[in-house]
């Protein structure tokens, strides 16, 4: 029992006490009526590929709240979507497909989580009887040292005064009285025993000693901006080859002073968000603005090469890198579906590329309350979006891949650039390629 009250007091918590609670937090889905249904039906099978990989890596708490999360969307709350109804029946069935097997999926995790979690609390009060059963055998030592000291104690006082050894006083006549007047002898050094001037021995020593590996431990930020990140958020990686592509591929319209914009796809691994292609679909540009269409063509390539949406990319071709009033409203539905969802604008003018979010204790919120379109001013204190520096581990170069959705058969936007010969490409890239911003590793996280 006082196990059980020690796990108590430390927040541990009974096996199903914990499963309830990893159910609660998988079950906290809201609906936001600004992203249409589409959008969550599209994050949602994403959700399933991200549950899949957890799985396979063996991250069964994970994968058991992204499968948790995927039907709690879709058997409770996407109904309650003010736009549901226009949600297409191929949609819905797909949808329904996916719940036939997420569900027993789910079923299986719950009973293995169940037990997982019983092993380990088992194992904790074990080691708390442990350390009770020793703490107890301490205490019972130190009473029976102190019984000792105790008795030893009564035992001198007894001899003091019962058996105590009369000292003889000797006669007065007996002291000798040294003469006043006579010199004083010098005084002889006195020494000073070693161990004295030595320090005092561990045995011997009574200031308790202080582990000063113990103190509380601070945290350095990399980043004045870091702090405003929510704790928990996977680590996006951009290999430089995102931007060079791009910048590459865009090159025509931002010659002709056009936006050209594109889709961050890529898969998860190791808790990793990494980037390995970029989807540029039909779309129609102005100086200041980009729109996509046929978005269902994007699906259906992220479909079959089972990829996951995780942000977005554009270009300013003749102003410098930020978020425009539309682009923060363009990048909120992917940051509400993905919270590490990231929005890189590339500023070849100004040789700028920024990776930008929005604030997740303000921006997010705020953008997704806006109900105003088109360009329109939003206060910036507190600021609605931060900057990020980007993440590239090296390992992933050579798997990115740069894919062109559009028809248009003059120029580099024809066909993917993976297609275009060696020279070609060369000296496409040659001119964009000071545009592409290196910046210094910096882990956005855990």
């Amino acid at each position: 029992m006082q196990a059980l009250k020690e796990a108590r007091n430390m927040g541990i918590l009974e096996p199903q006490e914990r499963l309830r609670a990893l159910t609660n937090y998988s079950s906290s889905v809201e609906i936001d009526p600004s992203v249409p249904p589409k959008r969550y039906y599209r994050s949602g099978l994403e959700m399933v590929r991200m549950a899949n990989v957890y799985l396979d890596e063996g991250s069964y708490e994970n994968a058991y709240v992204l499968y948790m999360k995927f039907m709690t969307l879709f058997l409770e709350k996407i109904r309650k979507h003010p736009d549901y109804a226009s949600v297409p029946a191929t949609d819905k069935s797909i949808n329904q497909a996916k719940l036939r097997e997420v569900l027993p999926k789910a079923e299986k995790l719950k009973v293995y989580l169940l037990e997982q979690f019983t092993k380990e609390y088992n194992r904790y009060l074990a080691e708390v009887k442990q350390r009770e059963k020793h703490e107890q055998e301490r205490q019972r030592r130190e009473a029976e040292k102190q019984e000792r000291l105790k008795q030893a104690a009564i035992a001198s006082e007894w001899t003091d005064s019962k058996g105590k050894i009369a000292v003889p006083t000797p006669d007065l006549d007996d002291i000798y009285y040294p003469d006043p007047n006579a010199p004083s002898a010098p005084l002889e050094d006195v020494g000073i025993p070693d161990d004295l001037t030595s320090e005092p021995s561990e045995a011997t020593s009574k200031i308790p000693s202080i582990d000063r590996g113990t103190k509380p431990s601070t945290t350095t930020s990399t980043s004045s901006s870091s702090s405003l990140v929510k704790p928990g958020l996977r680590t996006v990686v951009t290999p430089s080859k995102v931007m060079s592509h791009f910048l590459t591929l865009s090159q025509k319209n931002t010659f002709n002073n056009i936006e050209t914009c594109g889709i961050l796809a890529g898969k998860l691994e190791k808790n990793h968000l990494i980037i390995t292609h970029v989807i540029l679909p039909k779309q129609k540009g102005t100086p200041d603005s980009c729109t996509t269409m046929n978005e269902e063509e994007i699906f259906d390539y992220q479909d079959q090469h089972n990829l996951i949406t995780i942000g977005w990319i554009h270009t300013h071709p003749t102003q410098t890198a930020f978020l425009s009033s539309v682009d923060l409203h363009t990048h909120c539905p992917y940051q509400l579906l993905m919270p590490e969802a990231i929005a890189i604008v590339c500023a070849p003018k100004y040789e700028e590329t920024g990776f930008f979010i929005l604030t997740p204790n303000y921006g997010l919120q705020y953008i997704a309350n806006c109900k105003k379109s088109g360009f329109h001013p939003h206060p910036t204190d507190p600021p609605l979006f931060m900057r990020m520096a980007r993440v590239d581990d090296g390992e992933n170069e050579r798997h990115f891949q740069c894919k062109s959705l559009k028809q248009n058969k003059r120029g580099p936007h024809s066909s993917d650039l993976n297609n275009l010969t060696a020279n070609r490409k060369k000296s496409l890239t040659v001119e964009y390629r000071r545009a592409c911003c290196t910046c210094r590793s910096f882990i956005w996280s855990q």
